[in-house]
């Protein structure tokens, strides 16, 4: 089960409730007899001087088991998660890592329900991808708060949209994330509908009673009433449908240079050990790079060689006159937690400058989503999210030339990954995109850049051109080789056959045509007008869905030609 809302709708608070670390103040979480529970926090903490081995065995201390069952599931479960010295400490673990620990953690118990908030945070797209097999093959029933709107198609067959939009504040649908999108725009189409029927009755009921009718009669009693209700249940239906977003729009300085950055034979080590080796871009207006890697392969390193914090210890890195770049951490240095909402919004005083205006830190907090009330609250005692959405103000002000925005996505609810896709996709500068959120990734970057850990840096067109490359690459290392072949016996070369040979002539003509029709189901997907027809927009996405793995066939068929042919 896929559980999603807006930010502060009390996702991570059922979670807890479920997991019995909170108590209801109404109602009652029963939970039957003998069931275990396994739970994954949002931000995971472990004790500084304890192994990972330690982590994992006190999560079975009161498991009835010997000492030879407890330590063969410790072991199995450690090597499940990835983890391959099991005397490491959690706080030599980056946050990828850590997260995996915690999943480690709770899956050692063998649960029964496994309840997991924000699994994909910090995770990698190798660490994801594990998760969704994890998930794939375990017996266990689980819910899962994420934002990640791709994992959610591959990993869940039932869905709860948590969000005061819905009657009762719950909407429930079984299928897959893009079966609920279709079923939740349809459902809010009816509640329109139903609030223009309601609204329709209201006036009259409204104009009648200005009238001035008589209430001495039983029907003009029960007339009476009956508006009465019908105005209040009006008012709780226009409350719930006003939905607010988060306004997006990020400043840019017009400047025409044609090259930003530019990066040839790039390179950069640490402690005798190449990060990154021969790294070639050029980053123009209008260039939108996605880089991908597993954590530790030099993302965030690249990403310092590009806006100058550090030196390329080999090639050059060249920067416009003057480039001014505007960046987003994904640990959130930049946000302190003493200082009030107010300040963190408009540090000099009570309005700040958007483009050639001047705006309220009140009008600016609230295109945030941001309350008058919670202006005087330290930013520290903001959530997740809502921290994410200050650091996105601040990125507003600085008009740039380079937008840099190290994992984004993290705490962000849907509705504001979405509208932020839309200020990435219009900005007219260029964008370094790191993230693990493979729908913005797919939906925002132009190209891609994936680095391996070992230094190298491999241009791809896009993300699902590196998938590809991705599972035939693991397809190769992981085919067998007959040990009956003997050394000796030189395996017989092959050669085209004639219709092999014609196809191979065929072939870049067939991925050129390919490639047009994958760019117009792209632009037809992205179509601004579509967005909310939920059904058109379904069929769209199948149609680049299947333009993209006409593409990937191409490629995989020409790249068996071409080895025949060698």
């Amino acid at each position: 089960i896929g559980l999603v809302g807006p930010n502060g709708s009390g996702k991570s608070t059922l979670l807890r409730l479920l997991a019995g670390l909170e108590t209801p103040d109404a109602g009652t979480v029963a939970l039957r007899r003998l069931t275990r529970l396994g739970y994954v926090p949002q931000h995971p903490e472990f004790a500084p001087d304890r192994t990972l081995a330690d982590v994992l065995a006190d999560a079975l201390h009161d498991e009835p088991l010997d000492e030879a069952a407890r330590h063969t599931r410790l072991k199995t479960t450690l090597g499940r998660a990835g983890f391959a010295d099991p005397d490491a400490t959690p706080a030599a673990l980056s946050g990828g890592w850590q997260k995996r620990l915690a999943i480690a953690r709770a899956l050692v118990r063998a649960p029964d329900l496994l309840l997991m908030d924000e699994p994909t945070n910090h995770l990698d797209l190798d660490g994801i991808l594990w998760l969704e097999q994890l998930l794939r093959t375990e017996t266990a029933a689980f819910l899962v708060v994420s934002h990640d709107r791709w994992f959610l198609e591959h990993v869940t067959g039932r869905m709860l949209d948590l969000d005061p939009v819905h009657t009762g504040g719950l909407f429930e649908t079984r299928g897959r994330y893009s079966e609920f999108l279709e079923r939740k725009d349809a459902a809010l189409r009816e509640q329109a509908r139903w609030q223009e029927t309601l609204g329709n009755r209201v006036r009259r009921e409204v104009d009648w009673l200005r009238h001035g009718p008589k209430a001495r009669t039983t029907k003009s009693q029960a007339r009476i009433a009956e508006a009465g209700r019908l105005i209040d249940e009006l008012a709780e239906v226009d409350a719930r449908q006003d939905r607010r977003r988060a306004t997006i729009e990020f400043s840019a300085t017009e400047r025409r240079t044609k090259r930003l950055v530019v990066a040839e034979h790039a390179a950069k080590e640490f402690g005798g050990r190449r990060v990154l080796d021969d790294v070639n871009l050029v980053l123009t207006p209008g260039t939108r790079l996605g880089v991908l890697g597993p954590n530790g392969s030099g993302k965030s390193t690249l990403i310092r060689l590009l806006i100058g914090e550090l030196a390329p210890d080999g090639g050059r890195v060249e920067r416009a006159a003057g480039l001014r770049v505007a960046a987003l951490d994904q640990h959130r240095f930049r946000l302190d937690p003493s200082v009030t909402l107010r300040r963190a919004l408009a540090p000099h005083g009570d309005q700040v400058l958007f483009g050639e205006r001047l705006v309220h830190v009140a009008g600016w907090a609230r295109r945030f989503l941001f309350e008058p009330e919670q202006l005087t609250l330290p930013v520290g005692r903001l959530s997740g999210g809502e921290q994410a959405r200050v650091l996105i103000a601040t990125l507003m002000l600085q008009p740039a030339d380079l937008l840099v925005l190290d994992e984004p996505t993290n705490d962000l609810d849907i509705p504001t990954l979405e509208v932020l896709e839309e200020a990435l996709v219009e900005f007219p500068g260029a964008v370094v995109l790191v993230t693990h959120d493979r729908f913005l990734f797919e939906r925002v970057a132009t190209t891609v850049l994936a680095l391996d850990g070992s230094g190298a840096a491999i241009r791809f067109a896009d993300y699902r051109q590196w998938e590809a490359a991705r599972r035939e690459r693991t397809a190769t290392v992981a085919k067998p080789v007959p040990s009956s072949t003997p050394m000796t016996v030189k395996a017989r070369a092959k050669r085209l056959t004639w219709a092999e040979r014609r196809e191979w002539e065929g072939t870049e003509t067939a991925i050129v045509a390919a490639e047009a029709t994958l760019t117009r189901c792209q632009e037809a997907a992205h179509d601004p007008a579509i967005a909310t027809r939920a059904d058109e927009l379904a069929a769209r996405c199948r149609a680049l869905q299947d333009a993209h793995e006409a593409v990937d066939r191409l490629y995989a068929r020409w790249a068996e030609l071409e080895a025949k042919r060698a």
